[in-house]
């Protein structure tokens, strides 16, 4: 990626608070050029709804929890322009093995993320794209303090919240996304949410739930202000038990792989029912 795309400037300079608005033709103008296998998840996830909801608005700064290269990092990266910044925030290195998935191999090769992951979107960024950067939680550069008018916790927190006890690794994220917002901005949540009467020992992210209550009372206690909930990414068909995960919906369907009547009946119910939360960070600066 050509040095000049890339944000290395402090991005503290820009701190002031000054939020722009939404730009509903331009959110739907970006949403229109997507690829058409993006364009068939709107139906399930509402991103134009989702977005104008938490407020994000073109020429701001957005931090991406977990970012990819795809669903809403590209149309977030289109939609803030050349004005604005993305900067994407990976989990904690020492997070990836306690998934007991990944090789050791590919732990190692999350070590050059910040840099491969801004130097990899040269393959799918437009001219007129955001500037990008990349760090991780619990190390956040000094620069990005104060700089961000949103963070987004976009399908983000279960991760975060299942390894809480191991080593904090939701605290440091809330922490980071206190000091990164300016006086005055947003955290937009969207998450895969548990009915409240399900146990808490179930829905503490290790299935991809959690309860909105929980999410609730961890950014509260954190300083933010709750300003809204939304039923915008709703599913009721989506009613799990306790030996239910969300990985056996869309689009992972990971529990139906060679079985058609349950890969049917879990296309039936869709994705999964979502909190869809925003949290602003006072105008006050002092933390709890």
């Amino acid at each position: 990626m050509p040095m000049h795309r890339v944000l290395i400037a402090c991005l503290a300079a820009t701190a002031a608070v000054a939020f722009a608005a939404t730009d509903t033709a331009r959110l739907e103008a970006v949403l229109a050029a997507q690829p058409a296998a993006v364009q068939a998840r709107y139906a399930a996830r509402h991103p134009a709804a989702t977005l104008t909801f938490f407020e994000v608005a073109p020429g701001t700064t957005v931090i991406e929890a977990f970012p990819g290269d795809a669903g809403y990092t590209r149309i977030l990266s289109a939609y803030l322009g050349p004005e604005g910044r993305l900067v994407g925030a990976d989990y904690a290195l020492d997070m990836y093995p306690r998934f007991g998935f990944f090789t050791l191999g590919q732990v190692q090769a999350r070590e050059n993320w910040v840099n491969e992951w801004v130097e990899g979107a040269a393959d799918w960024q437009g001219p007129e794209d955001a500037l990008l950067s990349a760090f991780v939680f619990g190390s956040m550069p000094e620069t990005l303090y104060g700089a961000a008018d949103t963070v987004l916790f976009i399908r983000a927190l279960h991760n975060l919240a299942r390894f809480e006890a191991d080593g904090g690794y939701l605290t440091l994220a809330l922490e980071d996304a206190w000091n990164a917002l300016k006086p005055g901005g947003i955290v937009g949540v969207v998450q895969h949410m548990a009915r409240e009467d399900m146990p808490d020992a179930w829905a503490d992210g290790s299935n991809g739930y959690l309860k909105e209550s929980f999410v609730i009372e961890r950014f509260t206690a954190a300083g933010f202000e709750f300003v809204d909930r939304s039923d915008i990414n709703f599913n009721e068909q989506d009613r799990p038990g306790v030996d239910d995960r969300v990985w056996r919906l869309p689009p992972t369907l990971a529990t139906s792989r060679g079985n058609p009547e349950r890969r049917e009946a879990m296309q039936a119910i869709g994705e999964s029912h979502r909190m869809t939360l925003k949290f602003r960070k006072p105008e006050s600066k002092e933390a709890p």
